[in-house]
């Protein structure tokens, strides 16, 4: 089975399917609002103290938390919200993965309540607002950090083979990948063994080449979807990367995970690694001493001349949200929670503390102030500067359509499928 980006970023502190309080709200029938969210050992103690501080100044009602491990919460979310024990506040992805109950009438839609409080949506960064933005309408505000994808380097691998710094277009890549064939060296890490990791190239390839309408039209079933000739344009400059020996021979067998693509980009086995904002994180661990020395380089996804996507689009995962059951029978204490608590100082001070790139106007400073500061000053002002903000493909179709994407899509760099085929297997 395919593991998405954000199942990877939290695999290591999530347990089994478990709750932190009893059940209430939409989620059993007591008072108090029920807030479903994924177990995370850093993230659920600051979201169970925004609570608590809510629920001692609230005078509309209480909130409770409850948390369920990440393997089972799709399928136990998608079950409740269709009964009577649907959560009153829930955590989503956005995108798609939020369209289906939005479809299916079973979302709030806080577009009155920005309307009426608009200091509450200017409190947000807009690429990361519209991430749950759907039809025109806002259907969730985000409650954690941004995580968008970037084209890390090794600065020594790179100014070895007389490369300065990350290609600002497409030639510029196709280039370097040739410096570093000739000196020897695997120009692209890649966990090729793991398909998601190959679903970043494709998708900013696809957006830079025709911009997010593409797969936004994909995603909705409108002209044509797969079948739109950018998404052939797209998988034919990907063909061509391949098959210049840009990812080397090996990739199928390399995995994410220790010893896997970030160590050989740390080790000096590769000049390129594109992959989520946590890999700054990840090296810190793994390798402390490469980035320590500042041999670890990121920059933006390159430009492709002539493409219609803005270079300063962006793909990844986008934030995660909270929203509203329409049938919630504590909309009261819930809206009240989502309009507050979201912006409030502390909570966005101790996301900020922990790690995360909140998506919030203002908090440059506190990120500029902590620790690693160049690096999230960098991942903000991306994000403060997208035009647009892509949730990862494969969160933002439906579960069967992003299995088959995937299956193809690594079929596609192993080389047992064209550019055509690809278009076609998905098309059809």
């Amino acid at each position: 089975m395919a593991v998405s980006a954000t199942t990877l970023v939290l695999a290591g502190s999530l347990a089994a399917c478990g709750s932190s309080g009893p059940s209430g709200g939409g989620g059993g029938g007591g008072d108090a609002a029920q807030i479903w969210a994924l177990q995370d050992t850093t993230l659920n103690p600051i979201e169970q103290a925004s609570i608590d501080r809510f629920n001692e100044s609230s005078e509309v009602g209480e909130a409770e938390l409850q948390t369920f491990g990440n393997d089972p919460y799709k399928q136990r979310l998608r079950t409740a919200i269709n009964s009577a024990n649907a959560p009153d506040v829930f955590f989503n992805w956005g995108g798609g993965n939020l369209k289906e109950y939005v479809d299916a009438g079973k979302i709030e839609d806080l577009t009155p309540m920005l309307d009426e409080n608009p200091e509450l949506r200017d409190a947000f960064l807009p690429s990361v607002l519209a991430g749950a933005e759907i039809d025109g309408k806002q259907y969730g505000l985000p409650m954690r950090g941004v995580q968008p994808v970037l084209l890390f380097n090794n600065k020594e691998v790179l100014a070895s083979a007389g490369i300065d710094g990350s290609p600002a277009t497409w030639d510029d890549l196709l280039a370097d990948v040739a410096a570093l064939k000739a000196k020897g060296i695997t120009p692209i890490a890649l966990a090729g063994s793991q398909s998601w990791t190959e679903l970043m190239w494709a998708e900013y390839l696809l957006d830079r080449v025709g911009g997010p309408e593409v797969f936004q039209n994909i995603r909705d079933g409108k002209n044509g979807g797969w079948a739109q000739p950018e998404v052939l344009e797209a998988m034919t400059m990907l063909k061509e990367l391949i098959d210049a020996g840009a990812f080397g021979d090996d990739f199928a067998s390399v995995g994410y995970d220790v010893g896997g693509a970030s160590t050989i980009l740390a080790q000096g086995q590769a000049g390129f690694h594109l992959m989520g904002s946590w890999e700054f994180t990840n090296q810190l661990g793994q390798s402390p001493d490469f980035v320590n020395a500042g041999n670890l380089g990121y920059g933006p996804f390159p430009a492709v001349t002539g493409g219609k996507g803005d270079p300063s689009n962006l793909v990844g995962n986008v934030s995660n949200f909270y929203s509203i059951t329409k049938d919630s029978d504590a909309k009261e204490a819930a809206e009240e929670y989502v309009k507050t608590a979201l912006t409030d100082e502390t909570y966005v001070s101790d996301l900020v503390k922990a790690g995360d790139v909140m998506p919030i106007t203002g908090v440059r400073d506190q990120l500029a102030a902590g620790d690693n500061a160049d690096y999230t000053t960098t991942i903000y002002d991306q994000v403060a500067n997208a035009q647009n903000f892509q949730l990862s493909w494969d969160q933002d179709l439906q579960a069967d359509v992003a299995t088959k994407m995937l299956t193809e899509l690594q079929n596609f760099f192993l080389g047992d499928q064209t550019p055509e085929g690809f278009v076609s297997a998905l098309a059809g």
